[in-house]
């Protein structure tokens, strides 16, 4: 969600080893930018965001290796045959999530411009739990998840419909959304809320993108959208 699990294409399956390091990586990336724009370590709410965000991608890489290696291998990728303006939105997703992240740390870790209160803290990780559970809710239900946009030929994909895609069409999205709206709050950061909606934009445009991309190109989508009428909020959209 952060980060993308390799910088590089890699033509050997993964190993838990290999899950390992890259969450290792990640984690210290994270730890570098939030107690760098803090300027100290002794961010409590720091530390137990990169914690909770370590367990889960950690048991999400490990559960994927045993359970669903195809997942892992095609998240792993990195992402031949992918469509253009998928890239361009991941792009603008990671420089956003960059602002966000030293906003955070200048804000609640350093200057205290506009300090969460502790209800909006718990309220976070409210959020931060449902997000999480959603997201893998969808990683069981949907082995053709990935880091970009493709129709998988290559993997024989079908629309999913099980699960969360028997409410919405991308239950992804929504955790990822939920997810990204709970970083500012569990930091403690009403400032980076800021760019934190910026992203939940940019998935709610990769939403659309993505859906018609599907209705295009997938066999058996454009039926099951008939069906399952709404993208990410039932009722709404």
């Amino acid at each position: 969600m952060l980060g993308s699990s390799s910088g590089t294409s890699t033509s050997r399956k993964p190993s838990v080893a290999d899950v390992v390091r890259s969450v290792a990586l990640v984690l210290a990336a994270l730890a570098a930018i939030l107690f760098v724009s803090a300027g100290r370590v002794d961010w409590i709410e720091a530390w137990r965001f990169i914690a909770a965000y370590g367990a889960f991608v950690l048991a999400y890489g490990v559960w994927g290796l045993r359970t669903d290696p195809g997942q892992i291998e095609e998240r792993w990728d990195s992402g031949a045959h992918v469509k253009a303006w998928d890239k361009v939105i991941m792009r603008v997703y990671t420089g956003v999530l960059l602002v966000m992240l030293v906003l955070a740390g200048l804000d609640a870790g350093r200057f205290q411009w506009a300090p969460a209160p502790a209800w909006l803290q718990a309220l976070g990780w409210i959020a931060a739990a449902l997000g999480g559970a959603m997201i893998a809710w969808a990683a069981q239900a949907n082995t053709f998840l990935a880091r970009y946009v493709r129709v998988q030929e290559d993997r024989g994909q079908v629309a999913v419909t099980t699960g969360p895609y028997r409410y919405v069409r991308h239950p992804m999205y929504v955790g990822i959304i939920a997810f990204m709206l709970s970083i500012p709050l569990v930091l403690g950061s009403l400032w980076a809320l800021v760019p934190a909606a910026c992203i939940a934009a940019l998935f709610v445009l990769r939403t659309a993108l993505e859906d018609r991309t599907l209705q295009a190109e997938l066999p058996g989508y454009a039926e099951y959208a008939q069906r399952t009428r709404y993208r990410l909020l039932p009722g709404v959209w």
